[in-house]
This record gives structure tokens, sequence and C-alpha cells, in this order.
């Protein structure tokens, strides 16, 4: 507008501010007040008795992370569907959670778009969990968005009735895409981010010797009882103890253990950041199937095609386990 730039948190910041009135009106304008405000451009936000004037480049800053969005509203958009909208906002929903908060992996604070083979698959990752969803969808394209940019996809898709995902050519690398939903009232286009997304594949893990079908209410419970007991409510551990029908979450301090009915196949035992699995739980809801190779391999969370994978925590057991495991693939251990 005007060719202002104005920072995206800085105006939603205001806008939630700002009161007197649920109409806000933005227009484009030189002011009236001062000499200033008439001889540079500004924006100009009206709600209720509230008047302000935006100057180009407010609340951007020298660490504000440049992204790029096109937002067209229309409406009478026509819209040929190929993905359900709510479908797609419960996988974004789903993958959200597992992105990066670290500013310092740009390329893991993406939500990673891959079009293939028939299928959309959403993938997110922090260093320590990876979660993956895939839906039915005819055609190809890649594209990188930053996790802030999908946010307020989730809602927006939720009251759609149509949904369309497809990819332009353009990213921000030479062979890139840009993804672009449209729904009956408004367009979104995101430039992919530039960077190279780890081969999320290769981390998932194929075989296992123990495996417990339970139900992720009960074991979200579990974790919020254990969390009560630990010194540390932001930094607490929990050990998963399957057999015999049963999972066991237990305080590594002996302080508490809760115990969940399950179908379990195999034993096994593993310590898994207490934060970590309240937060896999809660994105899988009913129930899960867990499963699990060693204390010191990455375990799965699965639910009808959608997969959590979650490092675990390395305990001296675990150590021992794991040398004693890579020493004898050695002919000269």
């Amino acid at each position: 507008m005007m060719d202002l730039t104005i920072g995206r948190k800085g105006l939603l910041g205001y806008l939630k501010a700002v009161g007197g009135s649920n109409v806000v009106k933005v227009i484009p304008s030189n002011g009236n007040a001062s000499e200033v405000r008439v001889t540079d451009k500004r924006l100009k936000v009206i709600c209720g008795a509230n008047t302000s004037y935006l100057a180009d480049n407010e609340w951007i800053g020298d660490k504000t992370p440049l992204t790029f969005a096109e937002v067209r509203v229309s409406p009478s958009n026509s819209v040929k569907p190929n993905v359900g909208a709510s479908e797609l906002a419960e996988a974004l929903n789903r993958v959200l959670p597992f992105t990066s908060k670290d500013d310092a992996r740009p390329v893991l604070a993406c939500v990673n778009f891959v079009a293939k083979d028939g299928k959309l698959t959403l993938v997110s990752a922090d260093g320590y969990r990876l979660a993956v969803i895939s839906l039915d969808y005819d055609g190809e394209g890649q594209a990188l968005i930053n996790r802030d940019d999908l946010k307020g996809m989730v809602n927006a898709l939720k009251r759609a009735k149509r949904a369309r995902v497809s990819f332009e050519a353009g990213g921000d690398t030479i062979g890139g895409y840009s993804l672009i939903i449209d729904t009956e009232l408004i367009r979104y286009k995101w430039q992919g981010v530039n960077g190279d997304y780890p081969d999320y594949e290769k981390l998932i893990p194929t075989e296992f010797n123990t495996v417990a079908h339970f139900d992720a209410v009960e074991a979200i419970k579990a974790v919020n009882s254990l969390k009560a007991l630990s010194d540390n409510p932001k930094d607490y551990p929990i050990d998963l103890i399957i057999a015999d029908g049963m999972v066991v979450m237990a305080n590594p301090d002996d302080k508490g253990q809760a115990d969940i009915v399950a179908d379990t196949s195999g034993q096994g035992k593993v310590r898994v950041d207490g934060g970590y699995l309240a937060s896999v739980l809660k994105a899988c809801g009913g129930m899960v199937d867990f499963s699990l190779t060693n204390a010191y391999s990455p375990t799965l969370f699965s639910q009808n095609g959608y997969q959590v994978v979650v490092m675990p925590m390395l305990t001296n057991e675990a150590t021992a386990e794991a040398k004693i495991f890579f020493s004898s693939l050695s002919p000269f251990a």
C-alpha cells in the first residue's frame, strides 16, 4: 500500500491495543495535522476514538525477519478444491508445534511442504522432534514456509468451505517454489525460504523391538501428575517402561509413577523429556501407537498416518547398552 512497509507483529499488537470499536479503518494518507504528516507517506489507522499515522518501516528493526506473503481478498474467488480445508487445517495444527523457535536455525523454523507421488506431506522438526503428516494430493512441488506466516492459517482454513493448494515456480532460489493456498474468499501466497531441508525420511525408524497401543488422553494425565512431582516443571524427564499389557510412566527419582493399560508387544524402557512427551500426546489425541527399538534410538509415535519421532534422553544404562551394540559391529572389538 503506497509502497509502505510495516512490521507485522507491531501492527498486530497495536490493533489489539486500540479500543472503542470493533471496526478498524486503514487507509493511505499524507496526514493533516503536522508538516511531517503532510510531506511523508503515512498509513492512517482509525479505531473508535483512536487515530494514528504509521510511518514507513514502523516496528521494523535490524533483527526483524524478512518474509514475503501476498494476500488477495475477493468475494467471488472461484476455487476448485484439491484438498479438504478442515483436513489441511488439522495437518498444519499437528506440525506447527514441532518447528524450531531458534532464530539461528531458519530452515527448521519452517514447515516443509512436499508434493509428490500423489501425496502432500507436511514436515516439521526442531532437532529433537520430527512430525510428518500426509494428505492425498495430485501434483508436485516443494516449499519451505516460516512458522509465523502459517499460524493464522489454521483458523482461516477451519472457516473456509473450499481450499486449493498449488505451487508456483519462483521462490527465493532458482528453481524454487512459492506456496499458494486458495479459499473461496482469500488467496494466500508465500515465497519459499532459501535453504535445504534435512532428509527427514531417513530419520523415521522402521524396525522396532517393542510396541504399545494406548490412550493418549490418559497418558497426558499421567504426564501432568509426574510434572507436579518434579523439582523443575520446565525440565522433567520421564521413564517409559513397556511390558505385560502396561505402559508405566515413572519419575527417575522414584517420586512416583502412573500405570496405563495398553496393548503391548515386547518389552522395553526409554527416558524422554516430559515436555516433549506432553506435546506429542496432545498433538495425537485418542489412541496412539508407541514404537521403541532400544533406549538410545529415536522413538516413534504414530496415529492414522501421522508420525512424530522423538529423540530419547541418554541415561548411563542406555549409554552402556549403546557401547555394547556398536562394539559388537566391529570384528576387532
